[in-house]
């Protein structure tokens, strides 16, 4: 079970830090995808089991995820945002411990959480 927190409204250039309280299996691979109104959902960030991360190329320098180890707990620390990151953003754990394709593929994921809505203006 994957619960997630943070989230809210922001202004260009601000940050916000999201969290994802993760109860089970937790040494899996964990990533965060969004969804923008009108488009498909993308992901955004990921961290394997071995504290590997993996961007998509529009939050590279900007995003940072990252892994409490101790509280099953990965992050997501969101700055210098822009109107552009508005979407609603959720965390998932992959099926495996290393996906066997790209960290940023929805098919490598099997537990989300319920979304938390991410406004920058």
């Amino acid at each position: 079970q994957l619960v997630e927190s943070g989230g809210g409204s922001a202004l260009a250039g601000g940050s916000v830090r999201l969290s994802c309280a993760a109860s089970g299996y937790t040494f899996n691979t964990y990533s965060w995808f969004r969804q923008a109104p009108g488009q498909e959902r993308e992901g955004v960030a990921a961290i394997d089991t071995n504290g590997g991360t993996t961007y998509t190329e529009s939050v590279k320098g900007r995003f940072t995820i990252s892994k409490d180890t101790a509280k099953n707990t990965p992050h997501l620390q969101m700055a210098s945002q822009s109107p552009e990151d508005t979407a609603i953003y959720y965390c998932a754990r992959a099926a495996l411990q290393m996906p066997t394709g790209s960290p940023l593929d929805q098919s490598e994921y099997r537990c989300w959480d319920q979304g938390t809505q991410v406004t920058v203006s």
